[in-house]
């Protein structure tokens, strides 16, 4: 969360420590210490008709939002309403990230050779779906006119991945350690996707469908989201009759040690209402949207 947070013993540079478990909480993290085999699997169709009209209405209006754009703000005002997803695990203990972060990676140029950029969206409070499109433009924008120059863990993996193996194997294990005990490093947290909230894929700007991303131990991010692309289907309502409806697929890997079904089944469907009323999205990420609404 963007709130400052007095440092307690066994808190991070860049999370908070979760007190007072359940019995069953802290017993499933020691069962399953592992994120890379504690993930589960949502597959869901997501209908973006509403959100479709809205895009195409605010252009009219002269201002540019794309599907990815509105997406990466819905996930965002679902994480600030739905605050267990901004929880991770590491060394037994479970945590909560001191702010909301969505990441990705950048293409600096549209080829296959192409280099690519580690990004990291921060989605604070009172960010909203024109901030957030700002945001993004923007830091896609500096990249391919190679306006910044890459540090953090963009750099870093430019100078340990040309190492020779006998130097480089051991000094990514000692890295591992440090992440593992949350002394990694400032410089390495820096731009480092796996310390978001959520990595994020839009396969639907290559015209591919949403896959299922495995997870990583490394790093403090507890979930992966991917996007398909936005087509036209055909869709039979309660009553029987044929609709056409604006569909995209999306494929979300969730760490299930941070919540349990019923928290992630209301929290797609609180994505699914944003979708269905874009409006909400004009609103700060952190205004709330009353549950009961949500079918």
């Amino acid at each position: 969360m963007t709130k400052e947070y007095k440092r307690r013993f066994g808190d991070r540079k860049y999370a908070r420590r979760v007190r007072n478990l359940k019995g069953m909480e802290q017993l499933n993290m020691d069962l399953k210490p592992n994120r890379s085999v504690s993930y589960v699997y949502i597959n869901q169709k997501m209908d973006v008709t509403n959100l479709a009209k809205y895009l195409e209405k605010k252009k009219e209006e002269g201002i540019h939002i794309t599907y990815f754009h509105a997406f990466l703000a819905a996930i965002g005002k679902t994480y600030h309403l739905r605050p267990r997803l901004n929880y991770f695990i590491s060394n037994h203990h479970l945590y909560e990230h001191n702010e909301v972060s969505i990441s990705f990676v950048a293409k600096v140029t549209f080829d296959e050779h192409s280099e690519e950029m580690m990004t990291i969206v921060p989605i604070e409070e009172k960010d909203n779906i024109f901030t957030i499109s700002e945001k993004v433009t923007n830091m896609i924008s500096q990249f391919r006119d190679k306006k910044v120059e890459k540090e953090g863990a963009n750099s870093a993996i430019d100078i340990v991945g040309k190492l020779p193996n006998i130097i480089r194997v051991p000094l990514v294990n000692f890295l591992k350690f440090l992440d593992k005990k949350g002394h990694l490093p400032s410089s390495l947290i820096k731009d480092n996707l796996y310390y978001s909230s959520i990595i994020v894929s839009n396969l639907g700007s290559i015209k591919c469908g949403a896959i299922h991303h495995n997870m990583n131990d490394f790093g403090c991010c507890s979930a992966v989201a991917t996007m398909g692309e936005v087509r036209d289907e055909e869709i039979i309502d309660e009553k029987g009759e044929k609709h056409i409806r604006k569909v995209c697929e999306f494929g979300i890997n969730l760490d299930e040690r941070i919540g349990d079904g019923y928290y992630f089944s209301k929290s797609v469907h609180l994505l699914q209402y944003l979708f269905d009323n874009p409006e909400l999205l004009e609103e700060d990420s952190n205004a709330q949207v009353k549950i009961e609404e949500i079918r």
